[in-house]
């Protein structure tokens, strides 16, 4: 049998304060290598759908594969990323999760994936956080949409949040600000600038999908966490060459994928200067005084995907929460 789960049993299901050791753990195994993480491939999709660009994508198709030495179930992720959904009211990037018994092969669940890699890629931000930032937490957010709302509620499980602004181009900044401050204690605001959101902060987020730097180097206060997971491929950049000049620590989470990020690219920083996120974890690495400024490269990995998936999937299996189909 094949246990579905659909997105509002995901959400009956996921709790940040109990994803974030999960996916601590998961780091954790990545760091000793005990993971099996096979390149990512991606590839255009929808090409010759659309009669007015016959030749033009109309999206991106990506296969995210993962397994932790041990666990009993392996983790296959089905993304895909067509930028023109806003237009049909639709998420941007959409995903569904397989999982597969790790002794015999047989399908085992299929899960609704969204709600999942938004709540894994905020509690990178949250442990990021919790042990590299200096209390209290000022929070600044650039961007405005979902991942930046996840960044946040991440960061306030693992945290105490003393405030947080929000800025974006739009209006979405304002949206973005009244639903996060119907959700956590302490004022959450809306700042017409992304210096507003930057000065004061001793966190920074970047969630967007800017192909320019996003918020001035130069405004950043000592001491500082910025933690970006917005740029995940060549063309894409938030951080500008200031903040990596003024940075003590540049952490990534993969450091052979964040090496090749806009980010990275436009600063000529090498995986060499990279230091694992995991380091964090099994060896300590950590803040070396109150005013280093620290520096956290995402692009995700599908480890996090199968611990969290593995996570949500037994709570479901003893709770009875689902739909069970048979193959056959």
């Amino acid at each position: 049998m094949v246990r579905i789960l659909a997105d509002s049993a995901i959400r009956s299901l996921l709790s940040l304060e109990e994803l974030l050791p999960v996916i601590e753990t998961a780091f954790v195994k990545q760091g000793d290598g005990a993971v099996e993480r096979p390149d990512r491939p991606h590839f255009p999709v929808g090409i010759g759908l659309d009669p007015d660009r016959p030749n033009e994508p109309l999206g991106t198709a990506l296969t995210m594969p993962a397994y932790i030495h041990g666990a009993d179930l392996v983790a296959t992720k089905l993304v895909g990323v067509h930028e023109g959904n806003e237009a049909r009211g639709l998420p941007t990037v959409n995903a569904g999760l397989v999982l597969t018994d790790a002794r015999t092969g047989v399908p085992t669940a299929l899960l609704a994936a969204n709600r999942l890699t938004n709540a894994r890629t905020g509690c990178i931000g949250g442990l990021a956080a919790r042990d590299l930032a200096v209390a209290p937490v000022k929070l600044g957010v650039i961007g405005a949409g979902t991942q930046a709302r996840w960044q946040t509620r991440a960061i306030a499980a693992a945290t105490d949040i003393d405030s947080v602004r929000i800025y974006a181009p739009s209006d979405s900044r304002v949206e973005c600000a009244n639903e996060l401050a119907a959700e956590l204690d302490g004022p959450v605001s809306a700042v017409d600038s992304p210096r507003a959101a930057v000065e004061g902060a001793t966190v920074v987020v970047t969630a967007t999908t800017a192909t320019e730097p996003v918020f001035p180097g130069e405004a950043l206060d000592p001491g500082c966490l910025v933690i970006a997971v917005g740029a995940y491929s060549a063309d894409k950049r938030e951080l500008d060459a200031t903040t990596f000049d003024r940075a003590a620590t540049v952490f990534a989470d993969v450091p052979s994928e964040v090496a090749g990020i806009g980010d990275l690219l436009a600063v000529e920083l090498t995986e060499d200067d990279l230091v694992p996120f995991a380091s964090v974890f099994t060896e300590g690495w950590g803040r070396m005084n109150e005013d280093a400024i620290i520096v956290v490269e995402s692009v995700g990995t599908a480890v996090l995907d199968a611990a969290a998936a593995e996570h949500v999937y037994e709570q479901a299996a003893e709770a009875g929460v689902g739909t069970e189909v048979s193959l056959d």
